[in-house]
């Protein structure tokens, strides 16, 4: 059995700052790369970071120089560090990443940010 679990998403002010984890099975978490995504009510699914077994990280424009991909092989945990949040990042976000060439999706965790 192999899953993604989110976790650490809820209300924040405009500003504020809040960490997801994402705990990860170990064969999924020894891929090559994994990605945070997110969506809005109404709106597609889409990518917010990607960081690979390296550690190289890439981001979307919208959150570049705000969020922080990271991930620690240790504990097999994906995290995502929000700062300065705005409205706009309001979303459920999605831990994503593969079983051999099967993509995995967590459940997804809510980020409510208020202005």
């Amino acid at each position: 059995q192999v899953q993604l679990v989110e976790s650490g998403g809820g209300f924040v002010q405009a500003g504020g700052s809040l960490r997801l984890s994402c705990a990860a099975s170990p064969s999924i978490f020894s891929g090559k790369v994994m990605a945070w995504y997110r969506q809005a009510p109404g709106k597609e699914r889409e990518l917010v970071a990607t960081i690979t077994a390296g550690g190289a990280a890439n981001y979307a424009d919208s959150v570049k120089d705000r969020f922080t991909i990271s991930r620690n092989v240790r504990t097999n945990t994906l995290y995502l560090r929000l700062n300065s949040v705005q409205p706009e990042d309001t979303a459920v976000y999605f831990c994503n990443g593969f079983l051999g060439s099967a993509p995995v999706w967590g459940q997804g965790t809510q980020v409510t940010v208020s202005s």
